[in-house]
């Protein structure tokens, strides 16, 4: 059995992510702040159904912390990072709490392994804000939504990076690192550039995690903000399809090593009024909601082209952005308390 180390893993991801190995009996160290909104109920959640995962309450930018964890837990076989500030309007009003966390924070982890486990798989969860607004790519307009005029399989991983905003450049500069720390020092390290993830305990606001959020605010009536026109779209990827890739890519390391992978929902995409559109038929009610102005680096369309990823360790993901929202939704109105409890509604 493994032994896995998970930074942020009481967060949406951490937590799913967690509880899966977990329950095939793994041994799970998470490390956490529990600053975020919802950390504490997942913890609560994940040691009531599991003896075998631990919280090490620690903060990402003190690297005394990671050096205290590691002295404490030893050796990990399987590290994941995805401690993180999600938000590209936080790190527009807090580009310094933004970069300490993301840039600053994912050196301090990558330093402690090269001295202390550099023998463990280690996967950076990085995002697809790394291509910036991609203004070199032609978009049009068709059928109510944006689409490429050239790309027909979405972006791959052979396009130019292109941080553009605070939370890009927090991302990117890390990105870099995970991938520079293989070549230089030979770490076993992976990079997913994730498009928008969505699933069970994801309890964030309108500024991290869309999909989410508006299926949140559909059965609760709270007010919905789409930032621009809302035709643009994005590919989706249901958190199980994310953690089975995951796997795959660590079952794969002697191919994934030192990799980038652009992992998303890829044909199973959305525009924002599309969402909010299925969301009206599948709780049959009309749902009010407002435009607001364009937010610094958004892209009108991010699909990403996942044939590197199929072609590598062999995965694609089974969950179509329809029945994804759909077992969202489900979980949300069967886990009303929880919410609550947030103070989300």
């Amino acid at each position: 059995m493994a032994k896995v180390l998970i930074t942020g893993g009481a967060g949406f991801i951490g937590s799913n992510l967690a509880y899966d190995y977990a329950k095939n009996c793994h041994e799970v160290v998470i490390f956490d702040n529990l600053s975020r909104n919802g950390t504490e109920l997942n913890m609560e959640w994940l040691t009531q159904n599991n003896s075998n995962i631990v919280l090490f309450n620690g903060d990402i930018r003190i690297k005394n912390d990671i050096e205290k964890c590691f002295d404490m837990y030893g050796e990990f076989d399987i590290i994941f990072h995805l401690a993180a500030q999600v938000a590209v309007t936080t790190s527009v009003t807090n580009p310094q709490e933004d970069f300490e966390i993301n840039a600053l924070g994912s050196f301090n982890l990558l330093e402690v392994i090269r001295a202390k486990n550099d023998k463990a798989i280690v996967l950076y969860a990085s995002t697809n804000k790394v291509y910036g607004e991609m203004k070199n790519i032609e978009i049009i307009e068709k059928n109510g939504r944006y689409i490429y005029e050239d790309h027909p399989n979405g972006i791959s991983e052979n396009e130019s990076l292109d941080f553009h905003s605070p939370y890009g450049c927090s991302k990117g500069a890390a990105d870099q690192y995970f991938i520079d720390y293989s070549r230089i020092y030979g770490l076993k390290t992976i990079v997913f550039r994730q498009s928008c993830i969505y699933g069970y305990r994801q309890f964030g606001i309108e500024d991290q995690g869309w999909v989410a959020w508006f299926t949140i605010a559909s059965i609760y009536n709270k007010n919905i903000s789409i930032y621009g026109d809302g035709m643009q779209v994005r590919d989706v990827l249901f958190i199980e399809d994310l953690i089975e890739a995951y796997k795959m890519s660590i079952a794969n390391i002697e191919i994934t090593s030192g990799q980038a992978y652009n992992i998303g929902g890829g044909y199973f995409n959305m525009s924002l009024l599309e969402l909010l559109s299925y969301l009206e038929d599948f709780f049959n009610k009309k749902i009010n909601y407002n435009f607001d102005n364009w937010r610094p680096g958004d892209q009108k369309v991010f699909i990403a082209d996942i044939s590197k990823a199929k072609k590598d360790f062999g995965w694609e993901p089974k969950i179509c952005a329809r029945d994804g929202v759909k077992k969202l939704a489900s979980w949300v109105e069967e886990n009303k308390n929880i919410f609550k409890e947030v103070g989300i509604v």
